[in-house]
């Protein structure tokens, strides 16, 4: 009876190493536009909530489900800002913390990009400030902002409408003074050109009959190359999937001629493993900084939408001897992963 007993522990104890070790996808049952940034051991994590931002903070994006989580910022009421709060990242910037969303009043033809500082080490304490609105001259609708730092110059790239109609989502990129303010004009990086951009037709009489989209647009930098990571068609469609501009790292990243697009999809829905519409990526490291990861969001079944089924995954990918990222078919939920490699 003692060798059952012993051989069970040791059975459990197998099974509770093994759930450590991994994990399975979705990080949590539901979220759009996931974003994470590691800094001094931990992750710092957010997505969209629509009426407030949220921040988790957690050792392993693994343990998402279990992370402490804090509202950090609930807009006023009756502003430009105070509602469809949308795509929130968390940075730190020149020493302090920012968090880049987009919102508006109610009205998505007012959609503008805004801007939340904290001067804190820790971006759980103190208070968020809200810093105001971030564009360039032009002031046009705008969606997804995300910024970077490249030859210690700090660029902003976001989705946008040329003109004052919706009914095209084009990629921009500008300089930034500082992490609050857009220095010089935008340049227009990206429009929807090939099929699998412009699947984006609409049954809502409160919008064109058809919007083609470019959005989410994300930058990773490898080696010798610059590649930005966007999403295409529109996310109510089984069509979303992820795009690719690329250019040196020895090129003016202001240089609309220097981008060059990818030709096909690099990332799409995978009908045999029941994931629709993967998009609105980001990217993180490993605790060990070994390993590539992307997070995105996607549905597990057809004609889901924009709505509150998608939910955040995460996988690890690899590069391609040009030095383009390869990242496979979207993994099957309930798969084992192996957990982003710890410090040993």
């Amino acid at each position: 009876m003692k060798r059952v007993y012993i051989t069970l522990c040791l059975f459990i104890a197998s099974i509770s190493a093994f759930s450590q070790a991994t994990f399975t996808n979705p990080l949590l049952p539901s979220g759009a536009d996931p974003w994470s940034i590691y800094k001094d051991g931990y992750y710092y994590y957010t997505h969209t909530l629509g009426n407030r931002i949220d921040i988790w903070k957690t050792k392993n994006l693994a343990d998402l489900k279990t992370a402490e989580r804090k509202t950090i910022w609930i807009p006023p009421s009756n502003t430009k800002y105070s509602k469809e709060i949308w795509a929130p990242e968390i940075h730190f910037l020149q020493g302090k913390w920012y968090v880049y969303f987009a919102a508006d009043d109610g009205k998505n033809d007012n959609h503008r990009l805004y801007v939340l500082e904290n001067a804190s080490a820790d971006p759980f304490a103190d208070t968020w400030v809200f810093k105001g609105k971030i564009s360039d001259p032009s002031d046009k609708w705008a969606i997804d902002g995300s910024v970077f730092e490249f030859k210690k110059q700090l660029y902003m790239v976001w989705s946008g409408w040329e003109g004052d109609t919706n009914g095209r989502q084009d990629i921009y990129i500008a300089k930034l003074k500082n992490p609050w303010t857009i220095e010089g004009n935008r340049v227009k990086i990206s429009h929807p050109e090939h099929e699998w951009e412009r699947h984006g037709d609409l049954n809502d009489p409160g919008n064109p009959p058809h919007v083609d989209v470019n959005e989410g647009p994300q930058v990773l930098v490898y080696k010798d190359k610059v590649h930005i990571i966007y999403s295409a068609s529109g996310c109510w469609t089984d069509f979303y999937a992820l795009g690719m501009l690329s250019t040196s790292a020895k090129s003016d990243l202001m240089d609309a001629s220097a981008w060059k697009k990818s030709a096909k999809p690099v990332f799409q829905k995978s009908e045999a493993n029941k994931v629709f519409a993967p998009g609105h990526n980001s990217f993180f490291k490993s605790p060990d900084g070994k390993e590539d990861w992307i997070l995105y969001h996607a549905n597990a079944e057809p004609g889901q939408g924009c709505g509150g089924h998608r939910s955040p995954r995460a996988q690890k990918f690899t590069w391609n001897a040009d030095g383009a990222p390869l990242f496979g078919e979207p993994v099957k939920e309930g798969d084992a992963l192996a957990i982003p490699a710890v410090k040993k």
